[in-house]
């Protein structure tokens, strides 16, 4: 069970624990093992070594697979769980090393609106990452972008969206470079992590990979109610 704020009236949903059914080591080890990876940036071989050094026994191909399986699911629940973003958003994409490029947006305060991954950078890119993060977020009341076209008018087809249901609540669009600041600064804690992995092999473990990344960085800047607990803890609680 957790407590959430929809438009400020409280609800409970229920929550369901991620399925460890399976797996040959306790789930708190792997837990551990893909919170420590995804992180402080370390290689694979790396973090054997330091499971090693703690009496665990594992290796680097199994801690693969343990991100790519369980850093999703951990992720999905972290942006049901995570706490209201402000009506203010900065967004931009930024290049990830396997022929990508991160969606990501932050509200006017720093913290984490939504992600995505995609292979393309377009108009169709960018509109399903608006999609995507009103859908799970709510209706921003202005977004900043940089010079984009493609991003103006992902945004522009929201409007027109908005319009066409009846809505006439539009998304103000700013496109001020200095004001997305924020969000170019808040990307290189993503490539700061990313850079010892030296690039990612596939889509699907980039992808896998880089939700575990942000969920982490989500817990770092305080964006769950429990956010007094270690963030190694907060990470293991998102599994529950």
């Amino acid at each position: 069970i957790w407590i959430l704020r929809d438009n400020d009236i409280l609800h409970v949903e229920k929550v369901t624990m991620i399925d460890f059914k399976g797996a040959h080591y306790p789930s708190e080890v792997i837990l551990y093992a893909v919170f420590f990876y995804v992180r402080y940036g370390v290689s694979y071989r790396d973090l054997e070594e330091i499971m090693a050094e703690r009496g665990v026994s594992v290796d680097h191909a199994t801690l693969n697979r343990w991100v790519v399986r369980y850093s999703p699911l951990i992720a999905e629940k972290a942006k049901k769980r995570q706490q209201p973003v402000a009506g203010s958003w900065r967004m931009d994409e930024t290049y990830i090393k396997v022929k990508t490029y991160l969606y990501r947006a932050i509200d006017k305060y720093g913290n984490t609106v939504d992600f995505m991954l995609s292979k393309q950078r377009d108009e169709a890119a960018a509109t399903a990452f608006f999609e995507q993060a009103i859908e799970d977020n709510g209706l921003p009341g202005k977004v900043v972008i940089d010079k984009s076209g493609a991003n103006n008018a992902g945004l522009e087809n929201i409007n027109i969206l908005l319009f066409l249901t009846g809505l006439f609540c539009f998304i103000d669009i700013l496109q001020v470079k200095y004001l997305n600041n924020i969000v170019e600064q808040d990307h290189r804690f993503i490539k700061k992590i990313t850079k010892p992995m030296m690039g990612f092999k596939a889509f699907h473990s980039a992808s896998a990979t880089l939700a575990g990344i942000e969920t982490a960085h989500m817990i770092r800047k305080g964006q769950f109610i429990n956010n007094l607990l270690p963030a190694h803890q907060q990470f293991m609680a998102l599994a529950a």
